[in-house]
């Protein structure tokens, strides 16, 4: 049996080799220390071109899913849809003599696409680092000011854990489009009082009919909900569904035999996901009070309170 590819075996075998001996020697300085202190702007230009050959090749490499990307959050969910596991392996070959495999040009390249996506759609700045790909992006939000290691997202999306979960799209939205999102000026979906019903069979086509039933305002669940496949795999015992923020999102949440998964949709359908660790008994509680959302599961034998604003944050 071959060994799982991790994150941390993708940078060794692909990458590492790449970076500078000073660099490679001591990563988490070079991680630190600011490789542009005097603000280049050649620097950042060399960024963006970078960012441009991404968009102008990805159709090569990503097929449909390259085509077309704009800068915007849709080109990021729409590109990580094209990063499958059988991509993947084929960008894993080795090249030609004295060719790179694919996969670190489409990487490199990639990395520094979504980050140019952060600073271009949501006022990131970038922190420049040595050699380039580790470059960061520093974003302030009502949730804070952090810096954001895009190529570590790609490496993780690529490893065998997370390969066939989207998890690119998954981190952009997470830390870059939940952060800046303003809840306030989301439509709102259904009025909050609406009594919805428990469903005990979950599948994608008796939640549609669920949904067209109860919440029919909701036209669709968006393209980044859980596939059909996905969906049976979970392997829900049931779900719930609560409206949250005078009725602006709708959180639908349920017991697995892995823990909770809790997802939140907005009228455009899917806009992010959690999961938490859970045991099997006793139920696990949703409550929703002003801003506030709060899942409580229990999980050995003690019941844990996760708390978030009611849009996820």
């Amino acid at each position: 049996m071959s060994e799982p590819l991790s994150a941390e075996r993708l940078l060794a075998q692909y990458f590492l080799p790449l970076y500078p001996p000073d660099a490679r020697a001591d990563l988490a300085k070079a991680r630190a220390t600011d490789a542009n202190p005097a603000g280049n702007p050649a620097i950042f230009a060399e960024l963006s071109s970078t960012a441009e050959i991404f968009a102008k090749l990805a159709p090569d490499v990503l097929g449909e899913a390259g085509e077309g990307l704009d800068y915007s959050p849709a080109s990021v969910r729409k590109l990580a849809r094209g990063i499958t596991r059988e991509r993947r392996d084929a960008w894993l070959r080795p090249g030609a003599e004295g060719e790179l495999p694919l996969v670190v040009n489409v990487v490199l390249h990639g990395s520094i696409y979504v980050g140019e996506c952060i600073v271009r759609s949501h006022g990131g700045t970038w922190q420049v680092r040595r050699p380039l790909w580790e470059s960061m992006v520093r974003l302030t939000s009502r949730a804070g000011t952090g810096d954001l290691a895009v190529f570590h997202w790609w490496l993780k999306a690529l490893s065998d854990e997370e390969i066939d979960d989207n998890r690119l799209a998954d981190r952009f939205r997470t830390h870059v489009e939940v952060p800046t999102l303003a809840p306030e000026d989301l439509p709102v979906i259904a009025p909050p009082d609406r009594k919805l019903p428990r469903l005990a069979k979950v599948r994608y086509d008796t939640l549609y009919k669920y949904l067209r039933a109860h919440l029919p305002e909701l036209r669709s669940v968006g393209d980044d909900f859980p596939s059909p496949e996905r969906l049976d795999e979970m392997a829900f015992q049931w779900l719930d569904f609560t409206l949250v923020g005078d009725g602006r999102m709708l959180v639908m949440h349920g017991p697995t035999d892995r823990g909770v998964y809790v997802f939140w949709l907005d009228a455009a359908g899917f806009n992010k996901s959690a999961y938490y660790p859970a045991d099997a008994f006793p139920e696990h509680v949703v409550q929703a009070e002003d801003e506030k959302l709060r899942v409580i599961v229990p999980i050995l034998g003690a019941m844990r309170v996760h708390e978030t604003l009611w849009w996820g944050a």
